[in-house]
């Protein structure tokens, strides 16, 4: 891992993820874009991620996820760009994606809304759209992969399904002294 980088993982928070195309070279067309959205749904579905929010631009992709149920997030990230990159880039001299992906842990409502608006926006920022409803692969249009939102809560209720949160129990620091068994000897 490089210098400086730190991911903090299994911390229930949610993350915005950015990678990028090797050397930011637009290997993302139309097609290509359409592909990565059926890649990252099936992630979503065979990892059992959230998907708050995401866009496909022409050199990276932002994503707004939550923590996979079934293993790692790193692991499920590492799915996601092998199954692009086999695809895409089967017989291509260079890589398709640069090594790594940014990581940046949403701690508060505040900062899940600006990131959520910072990628929505990013194709209006680039000048390739005048609004972001216009630009198909994100999901601001709720698209291709299902995006957790109250439209995607209230469609499950009238189907009758009402999702569970399956959460991984987190460790606690063992006190140093006999614990009697009151939580306030932690604070």
């Amino acid at each position: 891992m490089p210098w400086g980088l730190k991911r903090f993982h299994e911390s229930r928070q949610l993350h915005f993820l950015t990678f990028s195309c090797y050397r930011r070279r637009a290997n993302f067309g139309e097609c290509s874009r359409s592909y990565f959205e059926c890649a990252l749904e099936r992630v979503r579905q065979s990892y059992g991620m959230c998907v708050y929010g995401y866009v496909v631009m022409p050199e990276h992709v932002h994503l707004l996820v939550s923590e996979p149920e079934q293993k790692t997030l790193a692991r499920a990230m590492q799915s996601l760009k092998q199954s692009v990159a086999r695809t895409l880039a089967l017989r291509a001299k260079d890589p398709f994606w640069q090594a790594r992906y940014y990581d940046f842990n949403v701690w508060s409502e505040k900062k899940f809304v600006e990131k959520l608006r910072y990628l929505h926006r990013n194709p209006v920022e680039r000048g390739l759209v005048k609004q972001p409803e216009d630009w198909r692969w994100s999901s601001f249009r709720h698209g291709v992969v299902e995006i957790e939102s109250q439209w995607t809560a209230r469609r499950r209720e009238k189907v009758g399904i009402f999702p569970t949160v399956r959460v991984r129990p987190v460790e606690h620091p063992r006190p140093s002294k006999a614990w009697t068994g009151h939580p306030e000897e932690f604070d």
